[in-house]
Parts: C-alpha cells; structure tokens; sequence
C-alpha cells in the first residue's frame, strides 16, 4: 500500500502542474501578451527558459509542504502518508468543484489550507481514539500557518497599491503619448527596473544557489545602496546604448521582465504542485532506510535540498504545458479584458451592491479632492491621462509603459516572498497588480468601473472560498481515508484520477468556449469589405438561430416530460449564449468608432443585427428560466390542453426558424414573405390558443404557476418570433 500511495502522489504531481500551469501559473504572461510586445512563440519561449531556471532553484520552499503547517515530529510513517495524499486527493475535489461551478482558485491557497485540514483530521483521530496524550495545538504549527496566511493576504493588499502608485508616477511622468520623453530618460526609467528585477530576482532570489559566487553575494548583501545604485547606472548605460542602436528598450524590459517573473513563479509557486508529493516519496525513502516504519517523521522537519533531476522533470512538464495548453490562453485572455484600457468589460455576472456603493464612493471622494486641488495642477495631471484615439492604440489591452510596470512590481514581490520563504500566490500578486495600474491607469471610468470591481470582487471572494473549501474537504477526504483504510483509499482514489480524466480530457466545454468566442468574432466584419462581412454575418446569424432552435424545442419538449437535469442544461446553454450576445453590445461603439466614412452602411447594419440578436437571446432566455424553476420547485405540470397547444406553437416555430436558416445558407431572401406570411399565422394562432386559455381558466381554473408559465411562454415565443424577423430584414436590406 505504501508504494501505491508513493505512485499515486506522483501521478497526481504531473496533473496538478498540468492543471496548476493552465489555470494559475500562466498569469505571469498577461503583460507581455496584453501590450503584444513579441510573438506568442517569442514570449512563450522566454517564459519557459525563465521556469527551467527557477525550478532548479526552489528547493527552499520545499519546506513548506514538509512542515510549514505542522509538526511532523508527532506523527508516525503510516500517518504523514496519510496526511499527504488525503491533501492531494481533496485537491483535486477541490479543483474538480471550482471548476464546476466557475470560481476562480488558487493552487497555493488550497495547499496551505488543504496540508492545515489533512493534519488536524489526523491531529482530531488521535486524540479522539485516545492514542495520545497532546492536545491539538502541538499538531498544528499555528504560528507559522498564521504566518503564512498573513504574508498572503498582505500580500493582496501590498501588491494592488504597489502596482496603483508605480502606474501613476509612471503615467504622470511619461503620459500616454510617452515617445518624445522617453527617447531622452527612458533609459534611466528602464535602468529602474532592470535593475530591481535583477537584484531581486539574481541577488535574492538564486542567494542559494551555487550560480553566484559567495564573494559576491556577501559583497552585495553588505552594501546592498550601493549595489543597487551600481546595477542602476550598469542597467541605464546598457539600455542607453541599446536605445541609440534603435532598439526598443521597453521590449527588453518587458521580456526581462517576463522571465524574471516566470523564474520567481517556478521558484515560489512549484511547491503548489509537487511539494507534497515530493514530501510523500522522501518520506519513504527515510522508512525504508530504517528498519521498522518509525514512529515520528521528524526528519521532515529538517531542510532538505530537492534532487535536481525530479525539479527538471517538473520544470519540463511547465514549460510543455504553457506552450500546449487551450486553457492557459483563456485564462490569460480574462485578464487582460478586465484590466484592459479599453471602456468595454466583458462580464457574465450584473454589478454588485457592493461594486456599486465602492464607485459611489469613489466619486464622492475624488470630487472632495477635485476642490481643494488647484486648477493648474489638475490640468496638468487631466494631460498626463489624455489617452490616445483608438486607432492609434491599436489592438492591444494597454502600452507598453503599463506592462513593464506590472511585471516589475510583481517581480520584486514575488521575489521578496520567495526569499522570506512565504508562498504567496502568483495568481493574487500579479492579478492585483494588474488591477492596481489599470486603476491607476484611469481605465475604470464611469461605464466600466462598476463591472471591474464586481469582477475584481468575485475573484477575491473565490480567494476566500477556497481557503475554507480546501480545508473542509481535506479534512472529510483524510478522516474518510483514516477510518475506510485501505478500501476508502482505493474508492478516492479511483474518483479522483476519474474527475482529472474528466476535467482534462473531456473536449465538451472547450468546444462550447470556442463556440462563444467565435460569435464574439462577428465585429472583426467592419474591417472586412461588404461582401467578406455578409458572409461572416450570415454565418454568425444562423449558427445563433440554430441554437436558438435547439434550445426553445428542447426545452419546451422537457416541460411536457418534467424533465428537470434537461432544463437545467438549456438555462446553461441559454444564459452562456444571452451574455455571449451582451457582450458584442459591449463591444460595438469602439468598433463603429474605427468606421471608415464608406462603411457607415455597414455599421448601421451591425448595429441592428447585433441588437436584435440580443433581444432574441433575452426572449429565450425569460422561456427557460420559468420553464426550469417550475419543474425545480415541483410545482403541478401543465395540462393535456395546454401541452397540446404548446406543440402546436413549437412546429409553428420550428418550421418559421427552418426557413429562416435555409435563407441564411443560401443568402437568398426570396422566401421572406412566406415567412412573414407563416408569422402572421403563427401569431393568429397564440392569440387562440391564449383565448383558450382564458377560457379553460374560467371554466375549470387550474394550477396557478401553470397557467402563468404558459402564458409567459407564449408572451416570450411572440417577441423571439418578432425579433427573429427583424433579424432577416436587416440582413435582406444590406443585400440589396
């Protein structure tokens, strides 16, 4: 059994840098990709060569997982493996969950939290079964772990105001039009953050290493003003020369930028993923060497240094994983549209009570300070922010002023965490930095604001979430492992390697992510001549009827049935789609802002079939939601007459929603009054079935929340239809 535990621990420290790296490694890339400072294979490549170097350097966190939350003196051989693969096995729950449900995560978190439940599950065994006589605070390394959790939640605080004050100095001094400038200091700027990122991350970061020479570190460490003042003025003649031989010095900070933050990930972060399991296998490495399993593990306690080969092998299994992986690009795309420069925000979710008293209070108190500053100064700081026109910024999230900010600020602080040997979380530091300069960066203006904070918010409470849900879970999955013994560790086990399969293999909702993102596409059609923009309409319109089809008949069919795991499913499918929809409306003014003169037809057009795609999304959605709370809440099903009436409105539909997709496909409208024509009909017969209806319930009345479901269907099927047709004609007038 121990040797199966060993196994396992090691398949599941391949998986979780897989999955660790898609979902929260890789937002140390955010800032190159978001001011698009090299090619995706440039920046990849550099990220990569950064991971190797600091995998083979972070043998100093190993000490985290070994004993940075408890005492392993207390617990004997049999139990710390236990302990061990309990964490790992909830971790995996953990992860399964989160991603059920949509929640954003964190790998260092949910090892902090998930090694505190396992050890007091086992901590709780013991003194419950009367097998010892310590109480639980000499299991648990209280102080320590308080240690660890303070240094992460200041680590929140300190990044978002670290990133805020650098972005607006850095704005204030440089502005957004910052070429002219910064051909006469940008090499002193840049010489700042050279120089930072080397200390932290060369002096700080690998002090450990045999790479520096003892002389040197002990050197730098005594005169630590100097050092940096000479590192500062090597770094600023460097970039100096490099600036006068035409080279973009803000580039190389940022791609410096990129590797250090990359070699300060791997060195802080690589703990998340194979910490514990590395822990696991050294510790039957020291039960096999003895000759009875012993009875304390405090061997564990004592610092270890990581064998080089496995930390390649891990380091390997990174870099693969960045260059391969569909969901790192998707995490890296959520955040630079919540921190981009641009007033559209994407958001799947309303703005919050909260979101909104914090902007309310924002302006209450900018206005305070908008009196008592003088005029002079707020005209010159109002100048500093002027942002540049669309086309002059280009495509990209922000500048590359921005970009070298967050990666110095979340450099160093990683790096300071690494070296004070407290797992800060990649993930926190670099998304609150990220949000700390794009407020600073005045990208939350009044149209967006609201949205930024609610998103901000929820990332945050996730944070919290996962705090207590790791905890929970490893302690129900240890003491489940504790008390089942060797079946309950085969049975979890088993599940868990079956939900990672699941979560990794399963292609189902890449596709739908894929499917969302490419109707988000269709605004890439006011570049394109009218007829490439038909034809991308057409497609975009009838791939939107189609599922608009699919889910109204599915639907309607699982009402009749009560089939309740059917309906929960179109709600999904209908809202993904609705706020697929909401965000093209997001998105049109910044792009009809880009129309030339001889496009305004074309505009005019987008603008209606964006809208009316809306409102058709809207419609549908008000159709599922009622449909799936009636059959959740058990309420009485509807009536044979009712059913009957239903069907009879749903071939009408299918049949109208039929010729609508066969005119998309062909792109000819010849049918058009023949739909209108079916319309018509279709709304003559509502209107009877209403009348019905309204009959029925004065001459046998009936179930109340039926009757009103029915006719919310058939209310919201009217408006689809309508809006459907409108749809048609915009597209029939831009033919013609």
């Amino acid at each position: 059994m121990d040797l199966f535990i060993v196994i396992t621990l090691a398949l599941l420290a391949v998986m979780g840098i897989i999955v660790g790296v898609s979902n929260d490694a890789v937002n140390f890339l955010n800032s190159a990709f978001g001011s698009k400072v090299a090619r995706k294979n440039v920046i990849f490549g550099v990220a990569g060569a950064g991971v190797m170097v600091g995998v083979m350097t972070s043998s100093g966190m190993m000490d985290v997982a070994r004993s940075g939350v408890f005492y392993p003196e207390m617990f004997s051989y049999q139990e710390i493996m236990i302990l061990f693969l309990g964490m790992m096995l909830s971790n995996i729950i953990l992860l399964d969950i989160y991603n059920s449900l949509g929640l954003p995560t964190s790998t260092t978190v949910s090892l902090v939290f998930g090694l505190l439940g396992s050890a007091m599950a086992l901590a709780l065994y013991n003194i419950w079964g009367g097998n010892t006589d310590h109480s639980l605070g000499e299991y648990i390394n209280s102080g320590n772990a308080l240690a660890i959790v303070s240094g992460i939640l200041l680590s929140v605080f300190l990044a978002f105001i670290t990133g805020h004050l650098l972005m607006y100095i850095s704005r204030v001094v440089f502005s957004f039009r910052y070429n002219k400038l910064f051909n006469r200091f940008g090499a002193l700027w840049c010489g700042i953050t050279l120089a930072g990122i080397i200390y932290f991350t060369v002096f700080k970061g690998l002090k450990s290493t045999t790479l520096i020479p003892d002389v040197l570190k002990d050197y730098v460490n005594d005169n630590t003003g100097l050092s940096l003042l000479i590192l500062w003025v090597g770094s600023s003649v460097f970039l100096w020369v490099l600036q006068r031989m035409k080279v973009n010095i803000l580039r190389v900070s940022i791609l410096a930028g990129t590797f250090s933050l990359a070699l300060a990930f791997a060195g802080n972060d690589l703990v998340n993923f194979i910490g514990v399991p590395y822990a696991g296998y050294d510790s039957y490495v020291i039960a096999q060497a003895a000759e009875e399993a012993p009875t304390s593990m405090a061997a564990l306690a004592e610092p270890t240094q990581a064998n080089f080969w496995i930390m390649c092998a891990a380091g390997l299994v990174m870099v693969i994983t960045i260059f391969t992986s569909k969901k790192a690009m998707r995490v890296i795309e959520t955040e630079r549209k919540l921190s981009s420069q641009s007033e559209t925000v994407p958001t799947n979710n309303d703005a919050t009570v909260a979101a909104r008293g914090i902007v309310r209070g924002a302006r209450a108190l900018n206005d305070a300070l908008a009196v008592i500053t003088p005029k002079r100064v707020k005209e010159f700081i109002n100048s500093r922010f002027e942002q540049l026109p669309a086309e002059e910024r280009g495509d990209v999230n922000y500048d590359l002023i921005r970009a070298t900010v967050n990666l110095t600020a979340a450099a160093i602080l990683i790096s300071i965490g690494t070296q004070l040997k407290l797992p800060l979380s990649t993930t926190y530091v670099v998304f609150m930095v990220s949000m700390g300069t794009s407020l600073a960066d005045r990208a939350w203006g009044r149209e967006s604001a609201v949205y930024r904070i609610t998103g901000v918010t929820t990332v945050v409470m996730g944070w919290f979430i996962t705090a207590l849900g790791g905890f929970i879970i490893a302690l129900a999955v240890t003491m489940a492992l504790v008390y089942g013994g060797s079946i309950a560790i085969i049975a979890i086990t088993v599940l868990c390697l079956g939900l990672i399969i699941k979560s990794n293999i399963s292609t189902k909702k890449e596709e739908k992510a894929e499917e969302v993102s490419a109707v988000a596409k269709i605004g890439d059609a006011l570049k394109l001549n009218p007829e490439e923009a038909l034809i991308m309409y057409t497609e975009h319109v009838c791939s939107s009827m189609e599922k608009v089809t699919m889910i109204y008949d599915r639907t309607i069919v699982a009402v009749f049935k009560e089939n309740r795991k059917v309906l929960r499913d179109m709600v999904r499918e209908a809202e993904e789609f609705y706020h697929s929809t909401r965000e093209q409306k997001y998105e049109l003014l910044p792009m009809l802002r880009n129309l030339e003169d001889s496009d305004v037809s074309t505009g005019h057009y987008y603008v209606q079939v964006v809208d009316y795609i809306s409102e058709t999304s809207k419609a549908l959605l008000h159709i599922t939601r009622p449909c799936y709370k009636h059959v959740d809440n058990n309420h009485t099903g509807l009536s044979k007459e009712q059913i009957y009436d239903l069907k009879r409105i749903n071939d009408r539909v299918e049949d109208i929603f039929g010729d609508i997709n066969d005119m998309l496909r062909t792109r000819s409208f010849e049918s058009m009054d023949r739909v209108l024509t079916k319309r018509d009909e279709m709304f003559d017969l509502i209107d009877e079935v209403m009348q019905n209806q309204l009959r029925r319930l004065r001459d046998t009345g009936g179930s109340s929340s039926a009757n009103m479901l029915f006719f919310n269907i058939l209310t919201e099927t009217k408006t689809m239809i309508l809006h459907s047709r409108n749809i048609m004609k915009s597209l029939e007038h831009f033919v013609h």
